[in-house]
Order: structure tokens, then C-alpha cells, then sequence
């Protein structure tokens, strides 16, 4: 039988649009996407503001600021350049990136993202999304005898390796786990594993060849083990991970994830969304009224304080 790939899925949410890649019924790797976001690969002209050397500051016709690398030697301040974006704007812990540009020459229109080219469906495979979400959220993967705990940080995203089984063992078994959920957060950037410290150079090699061999699908570049089990990974970092955006926006992450989940109850009647206080106020009008455009119900907001941010509940309650 010829051999299937991951096909790419896509859901527009609420406030956000999602996108898995599906191995059959299994995801391999997710993306997200907050409107208004300047999307890499987006081309546009651009007047450049300052110039330093190679480097600059160029407006966006929405009226943004970008970075800009790469300038020729004869771009001048006052401008008007061709640009495409390499990065969206980030927030990290305590400060604000702009997104990034470079001067550009195509001609043509660069390939669609798997948010622009995936297939549409109103939801994915039960389940699916709500994983990947609640791992984000919590920063933390079980395995089979051991876990992996994820912390972002403004310098890199560090992965520890926790578990009772013996460091070899345990550093063997995690490599897979990292090399599946690497995607699935659509990780970039600089990313630092704190493997167990292992005590022979053959199972630091051991470890690195295991490494190579899972993640020879996944663009990156990687130093081998040092002598206290550490790696480090470099990949291209394009757009937020879903660990960055949890780090930085959890209660935007959990509003998304509330109407998500209004979305999907179905019945007749009136959809009850109950949330923690500190979404009620995030919670847009025009987010409200497009959940009941899609629904074709009314929709009534209550405040629970005991309920945890990501806890919110949906239900299908009796008109009054």
C-alpha cells in the first residue's frame, strides 16, 4: 500500500484559528494564529524609518513597527522597500519583541502556511486539540516511567527529564517524547534539555544517536551531550509556541478555550458559559456575538471565582 502523510487540518475558531497535522487519527503537529498577527512570509511595502548598517526599522502599512535586517547599502531612511515578514511580534517575560522583516526580491507569492492551506472542518477528532492544549497549559508530559517538564524562559525553552527508571534508560526513553512534542508546541528558538547526567561517554553517544535519529524530520540544529547531559537545539523560530503563548497570555489562551468550547455543545436552548471572573472581562462583544451566529442561540455569561482559569464549562441550558 503507497504511504500516507499527515494531511493538515483546520479549524477557525473564535479569536483564533488552530491547525493540526493528522497522521490518520493521530496529531503530529499543531499551529495557532491570533488575528491581527503579522504572518511570516507576508510580503508588503514598507517605509523604512531608521537605518544603522544593515539593520533598520520599517513601518507596516497597518501602522506597525517591524525590525528589519539585511538592508542593502543603498537603502536609504524615507524609502519605500519591498519586505516580507520572517517574524510575528513576540511577547516574552518582562519585554516586547517587534515582529521581523527582510528586503525582498520575489516576485512570486511565498507557499501558504498549513493555516492557509490546511483543509477546514468545523472540529477536529475528539479530543485532539483539548490534549495538545491541556499540556501546553500545564507544561508537563508523562511517559512511560518518567515526564517532561517544559519552563520558557526570555533566553531559551528548557525541557528537564524526570523519572525512576536508571538515567540511561530514562534519557533513552525521553528522546522519542521530544521529538513528538517538539511539533506539537510548535517550538522554535533556542531550547535547552536537561537530560540525567550520564556517566559514560558511550551513553552520552548513545543518547545523541537516538536524538539524531528522531529528530531527522525536524529542522534544527543541535550540540552533542556534555558531560553533565546537557543539549541544546536551535530551530527557526518564526511565531509564538503554544508554551510561549501560555507563558504570556494564559488568560487569553483560556478565553479562546471558553468559546471553544461553547462552540461545540450542541442542542437546543441556551448556551451557558461559566467562567473564572478574570475571563468574563476579556470576553469581546463581537467574540459573543459571532458564538451565537454559529450556534444560533442566545448566550449567557456567569462568573464562577472557583473555578480555575482553564476550567471554564459550556452547557445547553432551558430558555427562561
Amino acid at each position: 500500500m503507497p504511504e500516507t502523510r499527515p494531511e493538515w487540518f483546520v479549524e477557525h475558531g473564535i479569536g483564533e484559528t488552530r491547525a493540526l497535522s493528522m497522521d490518520g487519527d493521530k496529531p503530529v503537529a499543531a499551529k495557532l494564529r491570533w488575528p491581527g498577527e503579522l504572518v511570516p512570509g507576508e510580503a508588503f511595502e514598507g517605509k523604512l524609518l531608521r537605518k544603522s548598517g544593515s539593520r533598520g526599522m520599517a513601518a507596516h502599512p497597518s501602522g506597525r513597527e517591524v525590525l528589519v535586517d539585511r538592508l542593502p547599502r543603498d537603502a536609504s531612511e524615507g524609502a519605500t522597500i519591498p519586505l516580507t515578514i520572517t517574524r510575528t511580534a513576540m511577547t516574552e517575560r518582562g519585554r516586547f519583541k517587534l515582529a521581523a522583516a527582510r528586503p525582498t526580491t520575489a516576485t512570486s507569492a511565498p507557499a501558504d502556511s498549513p493555516i492557509e492551506a490546511g483543509k477546514p472542518v468545523r472540529s477536529f477528532p475528539d479530543g485532539a486539540w483539548e490534549d495538545i492544549w491541556h499540556a501546553a497549559s500545564s507544561g508537563e508530559v508523562k511517559f512511560s516511567g518518567g515526564s517532561l517538564l517544559f519552563a520558557v524562559t526570555p533566553a531559551m525553552t528548557l525541557i528537564d527529564i524526570d523519572g525512576d527508571l536508571s538515567p540511561r534508560e530514562l534519557a533513552l526513553a525521553a528522546v522519542p517524547e521530544i521529538a513528538r512534542w517538539l511539533p506539537l508546541f510548535d517550538l522554535g528558538g533556542s531550547i535547552g534539555i536537561d537530560f540525567p547526567t550520564l556517566a559514560t561517554k558511550a551513553d552520552r553517544k548513545a543518547v545523541d544517536a537516538a536524538l539524531e535519529h528522531a529528530l531527522a524530520d525536524w529542522p534544527h540544529e543541535r550540540t552533542a551531550m556534555n558531560g553533565f547531559g546537557f543539549v541544546q537545539i536551535v530551530a527557526r523560530l518564526e511565531v509564538p509556541s503554544l508554551l510561549h503563548r501560555f507563558a504570556t497570555s494564559r488568560v487569553g489562551m483560556a478565553v479562546r478555550m471558553a468559546l471553544r468550547r461553547a462552540e461545540m455543545v450542541e442542542g437546543p436552548g441556551v448556551t451557558l458559559l461559566t467562567v473564572h471572573p478574570a475571563l468574563k472581562a476579556k470576553l469581546k462583544p463581537e467574540w459573543l456575538a459571532e458564538l451565537e451566529r454559529r450556534t444560533g442561540r442566545p448566550t449567557r455569561v456567569e462568573t464562577d471565582p472557583g473555578l480555575a482559569i482553564e476550567a471554564a464549562q459550556a452547557q445547553i441550558v432551558p430558555h427562561d
